[in-house]
């Protein structure tokens, strides 16, 4: 087979799409030399990294890079422009992965694979940007008419994808998890510099985008009252890049009185982020929505307490390796946290299942199974022959 994959988000500044694109590829690379690969540095018309010169390289003789774009208006005037032969311009592929939400129609041979991240754009359109909302729905819409095979992240997620798109075939979606990209790390001796003035064992740890859906204000709301009862209380810890609808949080981190408090790191390299996991005191991800969760993966390797939300795809990653909490209920969280600090019995026992359960999550089986479905969708009757059918009964 041919095989062309989006690898558009793994640059350098990569969140969880791009690292799930990024972990896929390298590992379908160490067990796939008989198929094709060919890589897109840019994907799609709607996300665009400055940097798409630094995604992923995979240095095999069976891959390749492929079309890519100096600019998002190029970009878009391209995957906008139905007098292009797709299939000729994007290296004839048998098979076509999309990774970033994008979704291209307008293929007439070339089969596509879809990979679903989430929906929370439909449950929390609050969470989002207007732009980033419409362009999200359109493509997953686009999916669930275009799309030959689509791969979800979770059972939950597509469970949500099908309640919302009934008319998708349920034998074309299938759950593929992520695996982890620390299952086999080793312990950092020296602490990394930008990290100097964190203490081992003795902060709290927040991973992810700075954006509503992660919960921010009720973290910073619960972390306030604990500090406001013991000065000494361990510090917060932010690690990720900014998102959306958070600008002020400088702002409102200094009307809470808590500046000399909690560390906003912004996006943190893996060397980083795997001291911080290696010694922060807890994790807390009480997220509103996820497709999976992967801090709260990444977290259970390193045998972490972990608190985070008994809701979406997060208690299918976590299983009983973390405390479940209400996310909108700030006093549950308050709970858990006081639970953390002061119970060492349930720290160690949260340690002990969480190495269980993070080895039920392996990039290594997640390839082998998505190698599978590549051969499987090859072999598929092309969606696009009963498309007209589909958008016909949708119209009634």
């Amino acid at each position: 087979m041919k095989i062309g994959f989006d690898i558009s988000q793994t640059g350098s500044g990569k969140a969880g799409c791009g690292y799930f694109a990024e972990n896929l590829i390298r590992n379908l690379s160490l067990i796939d030399t008989h198929n094709t690969y060919t890589l897109y540095p840019s994907f799609g018309d709607h996300f665009w990294d400055d940097k798409y010169t630094q995604t992923i390289n995979i240095n095999a003789p069976n891959f390749k890079k492929g079309l890519t774009h100096s600019s998002l208006d190029e970009a878009k005037n391209f995957w906008n422009n139905d007098l292009y032969d797709f299939d000729e311009a994007l290296g004839n592929v048998d098979i076509l992965h999309s990774n970033n939400f994008f979704c291209p129609i307008g293929l007439k041979k070339t089969k596509l694979i879809y990979t679903l991240y989430d929906l929370s754009f439909v449950d929390h359109p609050d969470c989002t940007t207007e732009h980033n909302r419409i362009a999200c729905f359109e493509s997953v819409f686009k999916a669930s008419l275009y799309a030959d095979l689509i791969i979800s992240i979770s059972d939950y997620t597509k469970n949500h994808f099908l309640k919302l798109f009934p008319h998708y075939p349920k034998n074309r979606i299938f759950t593929s998890y992520p695996g982890n990209r620390f299952s086999n790390y080793k312990i950092i001796s020296k602490k990394p510099e930008r990290l100097e003035n964190l203490e081992s064992n003795t902060f709290w740890l927040n991973v992810g985008t700075l954006e509503p859906r992660k919960n921010i204000m009720r973290i910073l709301n619960v972390y306030s009252k604990l500090v406001s009862e013991n000065k000494h209380f361990y510090p917060l810890v932010f690690a990720g890049k900014p998102g959306w609808l958070l600008e002020n949080l400088h702002t409102i981190i200094q009307k809470l009185n808590l500046e000399k408090h909690v560390y906003i790191l912004g996006y943190v390299n893996d060397m980083e982020l795997k001291w911080l996991y290696e010694n922060c005191f807890s994790l807390l991800f009480p997220s509103l929505f996820e497709g999976f969760g992967l801090p709260v993966l990444e977290a259970l390797t390193f045998g972490i307490p972990i608190i985070t939300s008994n809701i979406s795809s997060l208690p299918e990653v976590a299983g009983k390796a973390a405390l479940l909490i209400d996310p909108l209920n700030e006093s549950n969280l308050y709970n858990a946290m006081i639970e953390i600090a002061t119970n060492q019995q349930i720290r160690e026992e949260l340690k002990f299942l969480a190495f269980d359960q993070a080895k039920k999550f392996s990039w290594k089986k997640t390839s082998a199974d998505i190698l599978e479905l590549y051969k499987e969708t090859y072999r598929l009757p092309d969606m696009k022959t009963s498309t007209n059918l589909v958008i016909k009964e949708i119209s009634q």
